[in-house]
């Protein structure tokens, strides 16, 4: 096999061109035979085969540098670079990441996860280099989804004043709701390149230099052209903003690619070269079904299908909430950032298509956006994961919170993630929303609680924003169905007897379920603990943990989320300028990113599984009777 020697960087360079198809089908097989026993973002990598191929013939790794935007398209690159045998251990705690990573290899550039980040970086490195006296090439690789993010644009805009060589690829494979910016590129190179519109344009021009006057004419015709592009080729983008634009090519042609990079090498400013490509190319079941093979699991290679069943999660208990209130409310809009079947609202744009918005890869926008329809009356759901929602901090603050909007913020995965990994566990919005005046942040216990607390969303006249973990819901406690009650928290159980010698623990969200099972152990050992679950976290229950504080020896507060500007963190401030006399132990999330890894393996190594709290409250209250 060719692949066999691939074992480093640049070992690509000793394959004969005529060979490059079947290294190209070689990768290919090896990517879904790996892909279909880890799980991964499968289609974007098999799209990008040859032109990430064509990029490590053209370019000289690690000296050049290849900026991959969001990166789950990196795939190759991985192999290319030397690390097929990673591959057995993809997205797998101790395992080679799924995304770039600056710590994984020295071709590995930048650290990627979030979009539309690339053209920035690139740019950055070219004025280092430049400043600097360094001598290699910047290349950034952007899908034409990841356009939707205004951070491109605002790249774009500097980008046009560069005069020296940045390569910006732009990979156009017809996904997203980007596809009206792939078709105005089709169509901006299809009339600039036609043979007819040339040979015109060149004819005309022949005829008239000859003639008295010519001068003249020929300035009135640049100005008549110059209308007509504007009419006919809608929004000149690339080179209105001073970009060189080339294409489009072929991209699984890898010799017209070289070609079109090696023009680019050549040229003294930032250039464009527009790649078309076919997400999922090369396996049939991802060619038919490029969004389930965007982030799959486990699979069947052979049939596509998924292994083992998949239950409801938390994400479609939201999705089939907002569709029952929707029937009877008008109001409610819902507003996603490209994730409309990620976060559960595929049902809902199908069924109320004019009150659902996918706004692209514009978290910034969407927040604002969601601002503008409550100030017009409407009750907007902004549906997103927490890792992205970080990226509209300011405009939470300036434009939904001072303002006292009813925007309510649905935060899916949020907590430790998992396979992803350090770009994307949802670790900092409790930190983040928590220094926010006026808003309000609930956690859910399990999927009945959640249900409860988006109904009562609907009719609370503020910011309000709804935290719930990744995955299968817990089902646990729905016995424990107490009203949901503005900033109350739920007793699940309560411990008898003195006040010495015992603990309460104070969970929120997705650790109930772990406090839970480590309250049985306890008790049942014969320790004196109390469970509640928190519910609201901002404002928390003051008048409920004064009450637990005075009754128990230890509080303990439960958290998935950095411990920094945390709940507990929060919590334990406030019982210090209360002079409350429990000692507050805080369990949360070390000061740290978190790997990728298998979530409750993570949970585990945090110490947040009902083992590790268990074992913290046992310790604190042995070592009390010792």
């Amino acid at each position: 096999m060719l692949l066999d020697h691939i074992n480093k960087p640049n070992d690509i360079k000793n394959i004969k061109p005529g060979e490059y198809g079947k290294l190209a089908a070689e990768i290919r097989e090896f990517m879904v035979e790996k892909v279909s026993h880890t799980g991964g973002h499968l289609a974007s990598s098999l799209g990008t085969v040859e032109l990430t191929m064509a990029l490590h013939l053209a370019f000289d790794l690690p000296k050049d540098k290849i900026i991959w935007d969001v990166g789950h398209q990196s795939y190759t690159h991985k192999i290319l670079t030397g690390r097929k045998d990673g591959f057995d251990s993809l997205r797998q705690l101790g395992g080679m990441s799924g995304f770039p990573n600056r710590d994984e290899s020295e071709c590995d550039v930048f650290t990627s996860g979030h979009s539309s980040t690339s053209i920035s970086t690139a740019l950055g490195l070219c004025e280092a280099r430049d400043l600097s006296g360094a001598d290699y090439r910047v290349v950034a690789v952007i899908g034409d989804g990841a356009l939707t993010g205004g951070m491109a644009y605002e790249a774009l805009n500097n980008a046009g004043r560069l005069r020296s060589n940045l390569i910006i690829v732009l990979n156009d494979n017809n996904m997203s709701i980007s596809e009206n910016i792939g078709f105005v590129s089709r169509m901006t190179s299809g009339i600039r390149t036609a043979p007819g519109y040339i040979g015109l344009k060149e004819g005309v021009g022949s005829v008239l230099e000859k003639l008295p006057g010519g001068d003249a004419l020929m300035q009135r015709l640049r100005s008549t052209k110059s209308s007509f592009k504007q009419l006919f080729i809608p929004r000149m983008m690339f080179e209105d903003m001073g970009l060189t634009y080339l294409g489009p090519v072929d991209g699984s042609d890898i010799k017209d690619m070289l070609r079109v990079i090696n023009d680019a090498k050549r040229m003294n400013s930032a250039v464009v070269i527009h790649v078309m490509t076919k997400k999922g190319k090369g396996y049939e079941p991802a060619e038919k079904n490029p969004e389930h093979f965007h982030g799959v699991g486990r699979f069947d290679v052979d049939t596509g299908m998924s292994l083992g069943s998949k239950g409801p999660d938390y994400s479609r208990v939201a999705g089939a909430m907002l569709c029952r209130m929707a029937e009877n409310d008008p109001s409610i809009v819902c507003i996603t950032a490209a994730m409309t079947d990620g976060v559960g609202l595929k049902n809902f744009s199908g069924r109320f298509r004019d009150r659902f918005f996918d706004v692209g890869i514009a978290e910034q926008h969407a927040v604002t956006f969601a601002a503008g329809l409550a100030e017009g009356g409407m009750k907007p759901y902004v549906c997103i994961y927490s890792s992205f929602l970080q990226r509209a901090y300011d405009q939470i603050i300036h434009d939904v919170c001072i303002q006292r909007l009813p925007v309510t913020f649905l935060i899916d995965r949020a907590g430790i993630v998992g396979s992803d990994g350090i770009t994307h566990q949802g670790l900092f919005d409790i930190a983040y929303l928590g220094t926010i005046p006026g808003i309000t942040v609930i956690a859910p216990k399990n999927g009945a609680e959640l249900a409860s607390a988006i109904r009562f969303s609907e009719h609370f006249d503020g910011p309000l924003a709804i935290r719930y973990p990744r995955g299968g819901i817990y089902r646990g406690l729905e016995d424990h169905k107490a009203p949901l009650r503005y900033g109350k928290a739920e007793i699940i159980s309560e411990k008898e007897g003195d006040t010495a010698d015992s603990a309460a623990i104070i969970a929120a969200g997705a650790m109930v379920r772990e406090a839970a099972d480590a309250c049985e152990r306890l008790t049942a050992e014969g320790y004196r603990v109390t469970l509640v679950n928190a519910r609201f976290l901002k404002p928390f229950d003051e008048e409920l943990f004064r009450k637990l504080c005075n009754e128990h020896e230890f509080v303990f507060t439960a958290e998935e989320g950095a411990v920094e500007g945390g709940f507990g963190q929060r919590v334990a401030a406030w019982a210090k300028e209360q002079e409350l006399p429990a000692q507050i132990r805080i369990l949360a999330l070390p000061d740290a990113y978190l790997e990728h890894g298998d979530q409750a393996l993570l949970r585990r190594k945090a110490g947040l599984d009902a083992d590790g709290i268990y074992g913290a409250v046992s310790e604190a209250l042995t070592d009390r009777e010792g």
